[in-house]
């Protein structure tokens, strides 16, 4: 029996080396553990008092090497639930929910993470009459850690009924063919090679005869293929 118990203190001291720091939560588990390279790892619990007028919380949730991943809550200091958020790569990613002290839902967020160390991600572009359905993937540039990507709900807390909502594609508000204006070039379908797809050189093409006069174009599409001679200024001819 003595020997068992050496086995399992021996145990308990080699696992606790690997921390930096830790503690030991009411139900015996090891909580807000930092490694010995200074990184949050596994479940943590944080408390933040109030502070010039803002309230204070508590929430808790998974690091993975100092990051926020997958499900955090956080709750009023008087232990009411107040948000529900979701994390990847320490950035908010999928559905966040926030709520009144009182239980009330304010709001639905929609969110889509970015790789860190990605400028390009490859985005769905689903059907606006069948939300399940793909019907395009494009490569959009993507600047920052997250995006607003997805239906964003506000809700009347009393009532719960839905006040307003949103339709957001990679920080865009989307248009009625689920993908942004054509005017937001940054979210046009990009070539990572660097050439301009077909539709993109179309477009330039377009710009370009668009910006001469009418007069112009009516009389480059008269002379066509003739020989014209054109006066440059010059004297003695």
């Amino acid at each position: 029996m003595k020997w068992l118990l050496f086995v399992s203190l021996f145990i308990s001291t080699s696992s606790f080396a690997q921390w930096k720091s830790f503690i030991i939560g009411v139900r015996g588990d090891t909580l807000n553990r930092v490694d010995l390279n200074g990184k949050k790892q596994g479940p943590w619990v944080v408390h933040v008092d109030a502070l010039r007028g803002e309230p204070g919380y508590d929430e808790q949730g998974y690091f993975v090497d100092d990051k926020k991943v997958e499900k955090w809550v956080r709750f009023s200091l008087m232990g009411d639930k107040i948000a529900e958020e979701n994390y990847r790569w320490g950035s908010l990613d999928g559905k966040s929910r926030y709520y009144t002290r009182t239980g009330g839902l304010l709001r639905e967020e929609s969110w889509r993470a970015i790789e860190p160390g990605k400028t390009f991600d490859t985005v769905d572009v689903r059907d606006p009459n069948d939300p399940s359905k793909v019907v395009d993937r494009v490569v959009v540039k993507v600047e920052g850690s997250t995006a607003r990507h997805g239906t964003w709900t506000y809700y009347d807390p009393e009532w719960g009924t839905i006040v307003k909502t949103e339709d957001w594609w990679m920080d865009k508000i989307k248009t009625g063919e689920g993908i942004p204006k054509e005017g937001d070039d940054e979210l046009k379908p990009i070539d990572p090679a660097g050439k301009k797809t077909k539709a993109t050189a179309n477009a330039d093409s377009d710009k370009k005869e668009a910006a001469k006069p009418q007069a112009i174009l009516e009389y480059e599409k008269k002379n066509k293929g003739k020989k014209i001679k054109v006066r440059d200024g010059r004297t003695g001819q």
